[in-house]
């Protein structure tokens, strides 16, 4: 089957912000308080993006989180294999049976009945295993954007830019400077305050 990439896919919400807004406290204050300069005026802005895309392929914690979960991932398909396979075989070895007389009419009844409810509860579990990969996918997502974020928030207190967006191909931003982009210099500053979880 193939592997998801369940941090890439299920980041079209990191994808979808429009911006990593991250305004100078200062500068917001005097642009407010000071009622003579237009606010927000264009020359003034200090503007930078980042390509989600290509930070997402080579921030090591989105890699880890995206290989932890296809390991989860292909872990769960062993088991329902496992699973659906013994029932197959259950479900074979009954028809068998059935169409040789091996059951009285009560019996193969009782028989059709736990192989039905044996079904149901595998179906459950199928339901079940991949709510929790979902959940687990929306909790790493969660905490991706929050270290992104948090970093972004330290990064820009030296660096001071009003706006710092993100290029999604053509989801928010047609064109920018190449000049503007800072996508290398966030993903190293990323990768070097990144620590790996130990494995246990």
């Amino acid at each position: 089957m193939k592997k998801r990439n369940f941090i890439v896919s299920g980041l079209s919400a990191l994808a979808i912000m429009v911006a990593f807004t991250q305004c100078d406290g200062n500068k917001a204050a005097n642009t407010t308080s000071d009622n003579s300069t237009p606010a927000g005026s264009v020359s003034d802005l200090k503007i930078a993006y980042v390509e989600i895309d290509s930070l997402l392929n080579n921030y090591n914690l989105c890699k880890d989180l995206n290989e932890a979960m296809i390991k989860k991932q292909e872990n769960v398909e062993v088991t329902l294999k496992e699973k659906m396979k013994s029932l197959d075989n259950e479900m074979r070895d009954f028809e068998r049976k059935y169409q040789n007389h091996v059951f009285t009419p009560e019996r193969a009844q009782q028989e059709q009945n736990r192989l039905i409810k044996k079904r149901q509860d595998l179906e459950a579990l199928h339901q079940r295993l991949m709510g929790e990969l979902q959940q687990e996918s929306d909790k790493n997502n969660i905490q991706l954007r929050d270290s992104i974020n948090a970093y972004l928030k330290e990064y820009n207190k030296t660096k001071g830019y009003n706006l710092i967006i993100n290029n999604a191909g053509f989801n928010n931003l047609l064109y920018a400077d190449p000049a503007l982009n800072i996508t290398q210099e966030v993903i190293d500053g990323l990768n070097k305050r990144y620590t790996p979880a130990k494995a246990e």
